[in-house]
């Protein structure tokens, strides 16, 4: 009766299709290229030198005096403003790496980080964070008008660049 019924039937030939993994989208790509560069820049266990009195601040090594004197005063207008506010470490960390490549983009010199008060973590930790990376040459507590002790200006290396000061 078995035999009566798969009379007449074909096997199916197999499909000799392979299968290629699917192509990452911009978003992705970019994302990974985010991650990739936070990670290989910030450290969270390396401890800096930094001023325990009085402003957050820090100066590259080669760099002139002056450019810190010039953040502090608010000669340097900031060109991006990062709120920082609400996010984790480890976003935080990542966000501040694409401010920086983004500064780098657009040949912006200055950039304004907001930190805030909160717990204090970020606080803490975004200073050390900017100490690490090779494009940052300076950085000063912001003047009041953008955030005070709850943000820091931030001087960019984006080369040299003749018209800009």
């Amino acid at each position: 009766m078995f035999s009566a019924l798969i009379d007449g039937i074909k096997p199916i030939t197999q499909n000799k299709r392979h299968f290629r993994t699917p192509l990452k989208t911009k978003q992705e790509i970019e994302l990974k290229e985010q991650q990739l560069h936070a990670n290989s820049y910030f450290s969270d266990t390396y401890q800096p030198l930094l001023p325990v009195q009085g402003p957050m601040r820090w100066l590259e090594e080669g760099v002139d005096s002056l450019e810190l004197k010039r953040l502090r005063r608010g000669d340097y207008q900031p060109d991006l403003l990062l709120d920082l506010h609400g996010y984790r470490q480890s976003e935080a960390k990542l966000e501040l790496a694409a401010l920086i490549q983004a500064c780098v983009k657009q040949q912006s010199l200055c950039c304004c980080i907001m930190h805030g008060y909160g717990s204090g973590i970020l606080k803490q930790q975004v200073p050390m964070w900017l100490v690490q990376h090779p494009m940052v040459k300076a950085f000063h507590q912001a003047p009041k008008e953008w955030g005070g002790d709850a943000a820091l200006l931030v001087l960019i290396d984006i080369g040299e660049q003749p018209h800009r000061r």
